[in-house]
């Protein structure tokens, strides 16, 4: 194990691509611990003794890497990115003109990465605007408390503090493009990855002064499980195989060969998790707004991660948005009329609505394996937590998640990079 290790250090093309991500990785963690200009030190400490059993403050902490409550100048950390590329994915079967750029090839992806970007800094500019109000004694919605991080504020001050957010979400987002480029994996999930990975010590820590020895050896061990199921699902996959019809064009012959398409069981990744915390976040906004008195007493007592009733409603809410985003991300009806086009067929189905048909069915059978898988790892967690009264950390399994799903990826892009170099590769 240890010279396979060693031989991502022997090549100098991979050894340069390690080294820039770490490099990077190191710059975005210095951006996360430096506060914007007017924020109290003293209240940043008591707002991150509150924010740990807060569900929605809790949540978007978890993908800044502790940034958010620091009001630092990367506190917005990855997620305008995220929601911004959801609500292009998402556009894209409505708009014909992003499934226009969608169809163009590399020429299209181009322009759809643009205005991602563009609308990344919008949100980043409203989110900015929000948080910077609500940090200023107004937070009574994301920790039922009010704990004011700028007590000299000022309306210069507040302008000043919302545009160093918003450049620092853009200039995070370029960091991110950066490792695509020229690092190793996939910039926006690294930097992810090192957000939720640095967040697990602490987090074992308050386990363990919060629950004591047994309880955390309980969850350490719950955390093995789940570790070994979580690489065993991301694994499983179902074949599809694909047969091209031989045909002529000119004097070359082409097709007459056979490939598959790999349909993975957790199709959806981490996305359904954070479209179903966005959801829950909602009736938490609402009821600063809504004055009547058993509405706000639900979302105090029921809307926390901790209660059965969240983690119930969690947990639907993840199963449902699998199904949406799979049957978006793998469109049936498009993949049939691409194989279609290129002259191809699955063996014993005929073309056209009977491979939609067939394509559908699969799709349908191996999602309930992967929405019950998701639902499962994030809560199983939380409903220990739950049982044992413990407040600290629960969003143990997304993290989980999150931390083996990147790493088994970058690992195969490694991987990948041994094997074409003739060295012999990390993973079997």
């Amino acid at each position: 194990m240890l010279s396979r290790l060693a031989n991502i250090f022997r090549v100098p093309d991979l050894r340069n691509k390690v080294v820039f991500t770490l490099a990077v990785i190191a710059l975005y963690q210095l951006g996360a611990n430096i506060p914007v200009p007017g924020v109290s030190y003293a209240q940043v400490q008591l707002l991150q003794a509150k924010a740990g059993a807060s569900g929605v403050l809790g949540f978007l902490n978890l993908f800044s890497g502790g940034a958010l409550t620091r009001l630092a100048i990367f506190g917005l950390g990855v997620m305008p990115y995220i929601t911004s590329s959801i609500i292009i994915q998402l556009l894209t079967t409505v708009i014909p003109k992003l499934e226009e750029w969608r169809d163009q090839g590399a020429v299209g992806q181009k322009k759809i990465t643009q205005t991602t970007r563009y609308l990344t800094v919008a949100l980043a500019l409203m989110q900015a605007t929000g948080l910077v109000y609500a940090f200023h004694g107004h937070d009574q919605a994301l920790i039922g408390s009010t704990i004011d991080l700028i007590p000299k504020f000022t309306l210069p001050l507040g302008v000043f503090m919302v545009l160093c957010l918003t450049a620092g979400t853009a200039f995070v987002m370029w960091l991110a493009e950066l490792i695509t480029q020229r690092g190793i994996g996939q910039g926006m999930s690294i930097l992810i990855f090192a957000n939720v990975v640095a967040a697990i010590p602490s987090g074992g820590r308050a386990i363990l002064a919060e629950g004591g020895t047994l309880k955390f050896a309980v969850m350490l061990a719950l955390s093995l499980g789940l570790l070994v199921f979580i690489v065993f699902m991301d694994q499983g996959q179902r074949r599809i195989p694909v047969t091209f019809a031989r045909r002529v064009v000119g004097r070359r012959e082409m097709g007459g060969n056979s490939t598959y398409i790999p349909l993975k069981v957790n199709q959806a990744g981490v996305i359904p998790i954070i479209f179903a915390s966005s959801v829950l976040y909602i009736p938490v906004l609402l009821s600063n707004i809504i004055p009547w008195g058993w509405f706000q007493n639900f979302v105090t007592h029921s809307l926390t991660p901790t209660s059965f009733v969240y983690i119930g409603i969690y947990f639907l809410l993840i199963v449902a948005f699998t199904f949406f985003y799979v049957y978006i991300a793998f469109d049936p009806h498009q993949q049939a009329d691409i194989i279609r086009k290129q002259g191809g067929f699955v063996p014993g189905i005929r073309p056209g609505p009977p491979t939609e048909r067939y394509f559908a069915h699969l799709l349908s059978r191996i999602t309930v394996v992967g929405a019950l898988f998701l639902g499962l790892v994030a809560v199983l967690p939380s409903v220990l937590m739950a049982l044992w009264h413990l407040n600290r950390f629960p969003f143990y399994g997304t993290t989980l998640l999150i931390s083996v799903g990147v790493a088994l990826e970058t690992m195969r892009q490694i991987d990948s990079q041994l094997m074409m170099r003739n060295y012999e590769g990390f993973l079997k």
